[in-house]
């Protein structure tokens, strides 16, 4: 058990009964969303680090890294393409200028605009088979999954 875990204030065994139900239908609906907003050149790792930079303004590489629970290597690589694109640039560090800052361009911002659209459109089609009483439930559990993607930090090794 990781440390996270030991300071969770949830049980463990509860959780994994609820992962287990949810585990392969939570697959399907993964894999037919990424399917059906395949249309951008952007990966979902780009758009995760795009809404990063709109969040966060101007942020060095290994700051990006960790929020996006990835490698310096791996970040430097995905933000290579972003800029190659056009959708980041790199500037100096104003307050320390050995430092380089990456930010979003406004093409980046535009970019962004578009697939976060797109993509809650595929979503909303998903959303739309549900009842309309299970539609509420999904918006109330919308707050549970954003605390959950907030909060839920795990250990890189």
């Amino acid at each position: 058990m990781s440390e996270q875990a030991a300071a969770s204030p949830s049980n463990y065994e509860d959780a994994l009964n609820v992962a287990r139900n949810i585990q392969p239908a939570l697959n399907k609906l993964m894999l037919i969303f990424q399917r059906t907003t395949e249309g951008t050149s952007l990966t979902t790792s780009q758009v995760s680090i795009m809404n990063q930079l709109r969040l966060r303004g101007p942020s060095r590489v290994s700051t990006i890294a960790q929020a996006e629970l990835i490698r310096m290597p791996t970040a430097s690589n995905a933000l290579y393409q972003l800029e190659r694109d056009g959708f980041v640039e790199r500037r100096r560090d104003e307050k320390d200028r050995r430092g380089v800052l990456v930010a979003l361009t406004q093409l980046g911002e535009s970019e962004l605009n578009i697939v976060s659209r797109q993509r809650a459109a595929a979503l909303a089609e998903i959303l739309q088979w549900l009842e309309p009483s299970d539609l509420d439930k999904a918006h109330q559990m919308s707050t549970l999954i954003s605390k959950l993607a907030d909060v839920y930090r795990p250990t890189m090794d």
